[in-house]
């Protein structure tokens, strides 16, 4: 199923500002990872209808594959 283009960039926006706040990112930065990060890949290819998961859900998701991606040393908090 695929979600409206519109309704997707406000999604987008919504949950890289969530997983920003929570990691303690700029929303630069929060963009950047979101933007390379399998999550976004599985929202726009409305896999799983991951388009209909919460923002905190998906911030959530994002999190977990930041914590596999950047080292320690290279987060920022």
């Amino acid at each position: 199923m695929t979600a409206n283009p519109i309704l997707l960039q406000k999604k987008y926006s919504r949950v890289i500002e969530c997983f920003a706040k929570q990691q303690g990112l700029s929303l630069d930065a929060a963009l950047d990872f979101f933007y390379h990060s399998l999550v976004y890949q599985l929202i726009r290819d409305g896999v799983s209808d991951m388009h209909c998961m919460s923002d905190a859900y998906l911030a959530e998701e994002l999190e977990q594959e930041y914590a596999e991606k950047v080292p320690v040393k290279k987060r920022i908090k």
